[in-house]
C-alpha cells in the first residue's frame, strides 16, 4: 500500500490549491467561496522518487449555516483516520482562529503524525506572521504559497521523511477507470457508496451535492479498478454559476479519461434529452457503455413486459448504436449493483478483444461475396481482405476494396452488425474503415 497524505484545515485556507499543485493536476475545484470542496478527493503525487496518495478534504467548521457541515466534518475525520501523515493548512493572513485550534486538537487526539503548513505567504513580509502558529502545539510551521509554489519543496521533504518505507508501491494509473455519469440526482454517489460499502461521498436529495470528480479505488473479490463519481451534467442553458460550470467541465474530462462509462438513468423519470446529450458525449469519445436504470425499487409496475418496454424505449432513443447492456437496479436497496460492476468489467475486456485475421476473412469474405456493396455509377465494388488493427483505443477493423469511396454508411453498419453478431463486443464501440487495397 502506498503512503497517504491528508490535507485538512478550516475553509478557504488553500487546501485544494495545494492539492492541485502536489498532484500536478486541476482535479480539485478552486474558488474563493468557502465550502467549495465537500467530498474527499484523492490524487497521486511523487517527490524525490517517493510516490504517495494525497487526500483533499472539505473545510472543518462547527455551528455554521452550511447544510453539509456534518457530512463534510465526517469526511474529514475519515481522511485523518486513513492517512499516514496529516498536513494542517492555515492562513497566515488570518492568524490563529478558533477553527484552527479545534482542528489541531482533533489531530492531537487522533495521534497522527502532523505537519503544519502556513499558507498564503505570497509576499516576503508575510513570513513574519508564521511564528504565531507555534501556539497550535504541532511543532515548527512551514511557510508556503500554494498559489506560486513557495516552500513546497521543504514541506514535501518533511512529509516524505515521515512516511514509512514502501518498496511495493503500485502504479495506480494503469488500472481501469469506470466513470459514473448522468443528470443531477440520478443516484451516482449512492451507487458508488453501495459498491464500496461505505459513505465515500456525500449523498442528499439536493441536486448538485457532488462537485468534484471523486476517484475511488475498488480492490475486493479479486477485482481492482477505479470508480469515478462525477457531478451531474445539466443542460448548458441551466448552468448559471461558475462553480457548477467547473463541476460539469470536470465531469466531461472524467468521461474523456475513463475506459467505461456507467450512464445512470432515473427509472421514475425515464430517458430525457439531457441523458441523450451525455450519451452522445460518451459515443463521441469512444468509451465503453453500461446503461444503469436506477431507482427501480420506486417503480410501481415491474413486470417483464414493463422491463422490455423500458429497454426498447432506451435502445430506440439511442439508435443506431444499440449493442450495450442495460441493467435495472437500485442503489438504495443494492439490487443488482454488483451485476453493474461485473458488466462494466466485461465491457472493459471487450475493448481489448483481438480477432485473428484468418477468422475474420473466413467469416466475412463469403458474406461479402453473397451480399456485396451496391454498385455505384455502374462500377462494382470488391472487398478482398479484412484485418484488425493493433494497438488502437477501440477495436478497429480495415476492409480493403478496389473503390472504397463508393462504400456507403448503410453497408458499413451492415458489416458492423455482422461483426457484433459473430463476436462479443457488447457495450464497446468499434471502428470500421474501408481502404484502397
Amino acid at each position: 500500500m502506498a503512503n497517504i497524505l491528508a490535507i485538512v484545515g478550516r475553509p478557504n485556507v488553500g487546501k485544494s490549491t495545494l492539492f492541485n499543485r502536489l498532484t500536478h493536476s486541476r482535479r480539485a475545484i478552486v474558488m474563493d467561496t468557502a465550502g467549495t470542496t465537500r467530498d474527499r478527493q484523492y490524487g497521486h503525487a511523487e517527490w524525490c522518487g517517493k510516490e504517495f496518495s494525497v487526500i483533499d478534504t472539505g473545510g472543518w467548521v462547527v455551528n455554521s449555516d452550511d447544510t453539509f457541515e456534518s457530512e463534510i466534518n465526517r469526511q474529514v475525520n475519515m481522511a485523518i483516520q486513513e492517512a499516514d501523515v496529516v498536513l494542517l493548512v492555515v492562513d497566515v493572513n488570518e492568524g490563529v482562529t478558533q477553527f484552527d485550534m479545534e482542528v489541531a486538537h482533533l489531530l492531537r487526539q487522533a495521534g497522527k503524525s502532523t505537519v503544519l503548513g502556513v499558507n498564503k505567504v505570497d509576499a516576503f513580509e508575510h513570513q513574519y506572521g508564521a511564528p504565531e502558529f507555534y501556539k497550535l502545539g504541532l511543532g515548527e510551521p512551514f511557510i508556503l504559497s500554494a498559489e506560486n509554489g513557495l516552500g513546497t519543496g521543504d514541506l514535501l521533504d518533511e512529509i516524505c521523511s515521515r512516511f514509512r518505507n514502501d518498496e511495493n508501491g503500485e502504479k495506480i494509473d494503469e488500472l481501469p477507470r469506470f466513470a459514473i455519469v448522468g443528470r443531477p440526482n440520478a443516484g451516482k454517489s449512492s451507487i458508488l457508496n453501495a459498491f464500496i460499502g461505505e459513505d465515500r461521498t456525500i449523498v442528499t436529495d439536493i441536486p448538485g451535492t457532488t462537485r468534484d470528480s471523486i476517484y475511488t479505488r475498488y480492490n475486493k473479490f479479486g477485482k481492482d479498478f477505479y470508480l469515478v463519481d462525477t457531478a451531474g451534467i445539466r443542460k448548458k442553458a441551466k448552468v448559471n454559476e461558475d462553480l457548477e460550470y467547473y463541476s460539469v467541465v470536470r465531469s466531461i474530462r472524467s468521461i474523456e479519461n475513463s475506459d467505461v462509462c456507467i450512464l445512470m438513468l432515473d427509472a421514475t423519470r425515464g430517458i430525457e434529452s439531457q441523458d441523450l446529450n451525455i450519451y452522445s458525449l460518451i459515443q463521441k469519445n469512444k468509451k465503453g457503455l453500461v446503461v444503469c436504470i436506477n431507482k427501480w425499487d420506486l417503480v410501481e409496475s415491474k413486470t417483464n413486459a414493463d422491463i422490455k418496454e423500458f429497454e426498447r424505449a432506451v435502445r430506440e432513443r439511442m439508435a443506431p448504436f444499440t449493442d450495450f447492456p442495460i441493467i435495472f437496479c437500485s442503489a438504495k436497496t443494492k439490487q443488482r449493483i454488483f451485476k453493474v460492476m461485473e458488466t462494466a468489467l466485461h465491457v472493459y475486456e471487450n475493448k481489448f478483444k483481438k480477432i485473428p485475421t484468418a477468422q475474420l476473412n473466413e467469416k466475412f469474405l463469403p458474406l461479402i461475396e453473397n451480399y456485396p456493396p451496391p454498385a455505384t455509377k455502374g462500377k462494382y465494388i470488391k472487398i478482398k481482405y479484412c484485418t484488425q488493427l493493433p494497438n488502437t483505443q477501440v477495436p478497429t477493423f480495415v476492409f480493403f476494396a478496389n473503390l472504397p469511396q463508393y462504400v456507403k454508411e448503410p453497408y458499413r453498419r451492415f458489416l458492423e452488425n455482422k461483426l457484433r453478431e459473430w463476436w462479443d463486443f457488447n457495450g464497446t464501440p468499434v471502428q470500421l474503415f474501408i481502404r484502397a487495397k
